[in-house]
């Protein structure tokens, strides 16, 4: 059974905990989409000064938006594009400081001011990305950047 924690600690035991009680909540739960709709809104109940917690699955080569908590969002996404298509192209994370400064940044709120996103990648493919956007520039440090791929990490073992 999941139940709030309250958070305490260093940042990277607080993603530790989180981490936990991800895997706790999916815990024999097989369902996609259930379980990325509540990872999403773990992470979002997490985070402070976040505006846009979810997820883009890959289908037929492109990300199509998947479960996410926030403003409506952009629905699909090329591999290359943006900065969701850009972390699924490259297989690797990126933290943009100011989305405004990111060639090519697809902008789906206008709050959005900067961003991490996570890609998602079993067995060597990658199956979507994690998309976290704050209306605060340079909101997401390197402990973030850490905590959120374990975070990711977790969740993989339950997609």
């Amino acid at each position: 059974m999941f139940t709030q924690t309250a958070y305490s600690g260093t940042s990277a035991e607080q993603y530790g905990l989180l981490a936990k009680q991800l895997d706790a909540l999916l815990e024999g739960e097989t369902n996609r989409v259930a379980n990325l709709s509540n990872a999403s809104a773990l992470l979002n109940q997490f985070l402070e000064t976040v505006n846009w917690v979810g997820f883009y699955v890959m289908e037929e080569g492109e990300l199509v938006l998947g479960p996410f908590q926030g403003m409506p969002a952009c629905v699909r996404i090329q591999v290359g594009k943006g900065v969701c298509g850009t972390a699924a192209a490259d297989r690797k994370t990126i933290v943009v400081e100011d989305v405004h400064a990111f060639p090519g940044h697809i902008a789906c709120d206008a709050a959005s001011q900067s961003e991490i996103v996570v890609p998602l990648i079993k067995e060597d493919t990658v199956i979507g990305v994690l998309d976290i956007d704050s209306p605060v520039k340079n909101r997401f440090s390197d402990e973030d950047r850490a905590g959120i791929e374990k975070f990711a990490e977790t969740l993989l073992k339950h997609l």
